[in-house]
């Protein structure tokens, strides 16, 4: 890593969002690693911490954490959950999350910038009976969001961002779009935007920027 370079983590960055991100943060001048299964099962706290210090090696140090990886989004009856359905919501977005950001702290205090961003979703924030257990991993997240906020101030920041319909199904556009105050669905840009926003809104932490169209208030 170069001395002006700052250096990225996104779990999840295999994903649309994810993906995103990774690219428009190298076109902001970062070094990134973007993270999918392959490279750790962050399920597994061991796992976690060694996915971590892979980062740290390979980019030469860490200064900002995305929190994406995310799964058991599955449209179910909450009568027909089973065990798998939550574990596969929970360990992913909530577990997942809380150590791979345990074992990136020493990293991120020794970093001038030093943030974290989890990328939550309105589902947190939103009863949606067809998606029980991503409801609650997420909003679990959101409120590790505040937790780590609290617990990490001063020296890092902790922010969350809450996509409403961005990365959208083909076929599913226009049914999403109604669902929005805009009419219209945004794009993982939008969220890759709201990240690059929080690396230089250095008095912002612990709060939630929705970047959903208006879907929270619908």
């Amino acid at each position: 890593m170069t001395e002006t370079a700052r250096a990225a983590l996104i779990t999840g960055g295999t994903g649309r969002v994810g993906s995103t991100i990774a690219a428009r943060l190298e076109a902001e001048g970062f070094v990134v690693l973007a993270a999918g299964r392959r490279d750790g099962d962050i399920t597994r706290p061991d796992e976690a911490r060694a996915l971590v210090e892979n980062a740290v090696e390979e980019l030469g140090g860490l200064d900002l954490l995305v929190n994406a990886a995310s799964a058991g989004f599955e449209p179910r009856p909450v009568e027909e959950v089973s065990e798998e359905d939550w574990d596969a919501a929970l360990d992913s977005t909530a577990k997942g999350t809380f150590f791979v950001t345990q074992a990136a702290v020493p990293h991120l205090r020794a970093s001038s910038l030093g943030l974290v961003v989890m990328i939550e979703d309105v589902g947190a924030f939103m009863p949606w009976p067809s998606f029980g257990p991503h409801c609650a991993a997420k909003a679990a997240q959101a409120m590790l969001t505040r937790v780590f906020a609290r617990a990490l101030a001063p020296d890092i920041r902790v922010c969350g961002i809450a996509p409403g319909p961005v990365a959208v199904e083909p076929g599913q556009e226009e049914r999403r779009a109604a669902e929005t105050l805009l009419g219209r669905i945004g794009s993982p840009d939008d969220i890759a935007g709201a990240v690059v926003y929080l690396v230089g809104a250095g008095y912002v932490t612990g709060s939630t920027l929705f970047v959903d169209g208006g879907r929270s208030l619908t």
